[in-house]
């Protein structure tokens, strides 16, 4: 007999509707599935076998994160298939700092209500995450939480759990002055900062729907754009040159990611003519008028990623990384100084 409560779904929480979620997603979640994978959705735990081959010392690297107020846009747009990019990419490219592999994902999603297909279009996201980034989903939790959220919005957020090396472990102390910061473009305002986003363009009372010349696009089709995952050309670079740091541009922008891939006594000197900044944070510094150091301060402006190598093998890890997808160039160099980054 199915578990069924008359009385519970009087109350806003329908069981069934959790099932129906469960078998939808069930396609997307089995694409992500890679070798260690032991266990399917729906058990207590996910169940992953670690494969040590050629690693002497593992370390098992973790990070969570969410996808933010970005979700206001999805809500608004009635697209719910691309956040779930984002969730993943926040996560993923987290750990990749540390020299990790990403090697498995959960997620948790709360909803107002239980609507089967739209829960679905949420996984389908995160299970297209999870491929990029080479790593699988074993499981999650859908909760529904009648009063809490409203009907129509959810909360979304991530787990991605990623091994690596001991003796691999990307070392920061080993920067020294003249080494050179390599920049891979973002893809987007990636999912960040939304909170000012809204109340510069006033999404509430204005039309995401808009059209922008300068864009190419609606603002809400370049809002929604997901989350570059920077792991796979990461990794392949790792094989083939020293990279002593990298830096995750999210929240807090040039001035607070990358100083946390500096050694004490070294600033980023960065040249802001080499930057190729989007046409979307253009627009944003334009309407909102916005002083240049907090749209620095807060958005990653067309750099997804910094990363930092000798001198010597600044054109070759450029030559990797644009040779595996993405838009990578020398943005700039480390410098003896206490100011962090120097714009």
């Amino acid at each position: 007999m199915k578990s069924f409560s008359e009385s519970y779904k009087a109350a806003g929480v329908d069981v069934t509707a959790g099932y129906k979620s469960v078998e939808l997603m069930k396609e997307y979640v089995k694409r992500t599935e890679t070798k260690g994978v032991l266990s399917g959705i729906g058990g207590f735990g996910g169940l992953f076998e670690l494969d040590l081959t050629g690693i002497q010392k593992p370390v098992l690297v973790s990070g969570t994160d969410g996808v933010g107020t970005k979700l206001k846009i999805a809500f608004m747009m009635d697209k719910h298939d691309t956040v779930g990019i984002d969730c993943v990419a926040m996560c993923a490219n987290d750990i990749v700092c540390c020299g990790a592999r990403p090697l498995i994902f959960l997620d948790y999603i709360a909803v107002g209500k239980n609507v089967p297909e739209k829960v679905a279009q949420i996984v389908k996201g995160v299970a297209e995450g999870c491929m990029q980034a080479g790593c699988a989903l074993i499981g999650g939790e859908t909760a529904e939480m009648p009063g809490f959220y409203p009907v129509d919005e959810y909360d979304l957020a991530g787990y991605c759990t990623g091994v690596v090396d001991k003796d691999k472990i990307l070392d920061m102390n080993a920067e020294k002055e003249g080494d050179v910061i390599i920049g891979i473009a973002s893809s987007g305002v990636h999912s960040n900062g939304f909170s000012l986003v809204r109340k510069v363009f006033d999404i509430e009372n204005k039309g995401l729907r808009t059209y922008y010349a300068d864009l190419g696009a609606t603002l809400g089709e370049t809002l929604l754009t997901p989350t570059k995952i920077y792991v796979k050309p990461m990794l392949a670079l790792f094989e083939k040159v020293t990279v002593k740091a990298v830096s995750h541009i999210t929240g807090g922008g040039f001035y607070e990611n990358i100083p946390r891939a500096l050694a004490n006594g070294l600033s980023a000197k960065i040249d802001k003519s080499a930057l190729d900044i989007l046409p979307i944070f253009t627009l944003l510094q334009k309407v909102g008028n916005i002083p240049e150091r907090d749209m620095f301060n807060t958005f990653n402006m067309g750099t997804g990623m910094c990363v930092i190598v000798d001198k010597a093998d600044a054109d070759k890890a450029v030559e990797i990384l644009n040779a595996n997808g993405e838009r990578a160039k020398v943005i700039g160099e480390l410098t003896k100084s206490e100011e962090g980054v120097i714009l």
